[in-house]
């Protein structure tokens, strides 16, 4: 039986819980780090006729500026449980955990499979919602099964990979499940002993010259530190770091749409750049997209802009509001929709629009 009572709080402030900083107050607020949190929230929301909202690191979210007229659960379910499964290791990892933090211990244990997904600020209870993935892998190439509370059936459930609908960057939580499923944990299978993926050029390039092959920790690290140059690794010093990570998706074109994008940039004196990890489903860079329709990195529009360091991370310069972010966002995919003739998908979850 869940506990009969919770911390419910009221009008809190969301913005200082997101890496954004952008948005307006909860009207309730739950942290729940228990199972039993977790049921007793959804009750009060449910005895209430409360939309609710799960807040893990606040990560990649934009919130409106009116915030959200409901209650808003964080979830804070923390740990790291593993076992051994034929030639695999299974981390089964609290959603509240943090999520580099999970991939510095998988690395630490000498098993691979989520190596390049390094530096990757929120944590684990977000990774199966926008399946998450950088560098050439994803999670959804490790995921087993997620365990959730069923808004709809009020129970605790373990779904499958399968069940999850894993594709680019979505899944049924931010899909044809959207609201529907709170996550409580993740169980991934990692292997021990395989080597890192070096299927992106910036990492070939970072090891190009070195005699023996990089270990995951020598990964790990050459990963960190290419977000860190792209402003993508969130440092309390560094100017940029009020953003939700790469706003755009790469978009994924038919061969037709791919061609016809190979002809407008070459009637331009323009090459569209080839990574054979894109090239392999048709995927054109986002960035190459924003920085060739009138936009630099350090783009400014009223008190938000264009990271310096990076062309998909719209960042929040200090006191912008969420409607400033919106604008910048719609001012780059009409952009990009009227040079190119392709519409740029946010990756963000958008929170009370």
């Amino acid at each position: 039986m869940p506990r009969e009572t919770i911390d419910i709080r009221q009008n809190v402030p969301l913005a200082p819980l997101t890496t954004l900083g952008v948005g307006g107050n909860a009207r309730f607020f739950a942290p729940a780090a228990s199972l039993d949190e977790v049921e007793a929230a959804a009750r009060f929301a449910q005895d209430r006729n409360l939309r609710l909202f799960v807040l893990g690191g606040g990560s990649n979210l934009v919130i409106s500026d009116r915030g959200w007229d409901g209650l808003v659960v964080e979830v804070g379910i923390d740990g790291i449980d593993e076992r051994s499964s034929r030639d695999q290791v299974v981390f089964e990892v609290g959603a509240g955990t943090d999520w580099d933090g999970f991939v510095a211990h998988s690395v630490a244990q000498g098993c691979a499979g989520v190596e390049c997904l390094s530096g990757i600020p929120g944590r684990v209870g977000g990774t199966p919602v926008q399946n998450v993935g950088a560098y050439g892998q994803e999670v959804s190439g490790t995921i087993i099964s997620v365990q959730v509370f069923d808004l709809a059936e009020n129970r605790f459930r373990n779904l499958s990979a399968a069940d999850c609908g894993f594709s680019y960057r979505t899944s049924i939580f931010n899909t044809t499940e959207r609201g529907r499923y709170i996550i409580v944990r993740v169980a991934y299978a990692l292997t021990p002993g395989k080597p890192p993926a070096l299927l992106y050029a910036d990492l070939q390039k970072h090891f190009a010259g070195q005699n023996h092959p990089p270990t995951l920790d020598q990964t790990r690290e050459a990963v960190r530190s290419i977000r860190a140059r792209k402003g993508m690794l969130i440092g309390p010093s560094d100017s940029d770091r009020r953003s939700a990570g790469s706003f755009f998706k790469n978009p994924v074109l038919s061969s037709a749409q791919h061609a016809g994008l190979r002809r407008r940039a070459s009637e331009r004196g323009l090459e569209v750049p080839s990574y054979p990890a894109l090239e392999q489903q048709h995927k054109v860079s986002a960035a190459w997209l924003v920085e060739h329709s009138g936009f630099r990195k350090g783009y400014v529009k009223g008190n938000a802009a264009i990271s310096s360091k990076h062309a998909l991370a719209l960042v929040n310069r200090g006191g912008a509001t969420a409607s400033e972010i919106i604008a910048l966002k719609d001012e780059i995919q009409f952009a990009v929709q009227h040079t190119w003739g392709i519409g740029l998908e946010a990756e963000p979850v958008f929170v009370g629009f």
